[in-house]
């Protein structure tokens, strides 16, 4: 993985919030550095080591695959690893063995979707815990209190993971629900 301290760039790292600065490393490598800011109480105690990430020049993208989830319903990974995070691609609420919607009821495909999200991540090294968003796409947005509350089972310790959720068209499978993540490793 390509990871670079900041006084490799000779940026001091301060405790003033600015905005993003690109460094241009090596050619067709950027970088995006920020800093840390003082003024956020959640943080501002903390040690936090200064590092940067050269997304664009990670070398180790890992794919994460898994008989405990289903397989992909095309030309993608169940997830992937790289540069210490693991994105887990949309989890319907699918039978790992069979492929086949759980049932049509949006409680049981949300809670076979986190089963298989849960699948997924300690393929990866991770849990729910480690989970810092997720992605939240339903067919009807009625259907929001009872996911919520399913959920809220699954992701029931602070810090919660940061959240969108919305309505769509039409699901694949003509699932209810979809849900994706990104994790730390």
């Amino acid at each position: 993985m390509a990871y670079c301290s900041a006084n490799s760039f000779q940026i001091p790292a301060t405790n003033v919030i600015s905005r993003p600065r690109t460094v241009t490393p090596s050619v067709g490598a950027s970088v995006s550095l920020w800093r840390r800011p003082s003024s956020i109480p959640s943080i501002s105690n903390r040690n936090m080591s200064f590092k940067c990430h050269a997304i664009s020049k990670c070398r180790d993208i890992i794919p994460i695959e898994t008989k405990e989830a289903p397989e992909a319903l095309g030309p993608y990974s169940q997830g992937i690893i790289a540069n210490n995070f693991i994105f887990v691609s949309g989890s319907l609420g699918l039978i790992p063995e069979t492929g086949e919607l759980i049932s049509d009821h949006v409680g049981d495909q949300t809670e076979q979707a986190l089963r298989n999200i849960g699948a997924i991540l300690r393929a990866g090294g991770a849990d729910y815990n480690r989970v810092v968003k997720t992605t939240i796409m339903l067919a009807d947005v009625a259907d929001f209190a009872l996911v919520n509350e399913i959920y809220a089972r699954y992701f029931s310790e602070k810090p919660f993971p940061a959240r969108s959720t919305f309505q769509i068209g039409a699901l694949p499978k003509n699932a209810k629900i979809e849900i994706d993540a990104i994790a730390l490793v």
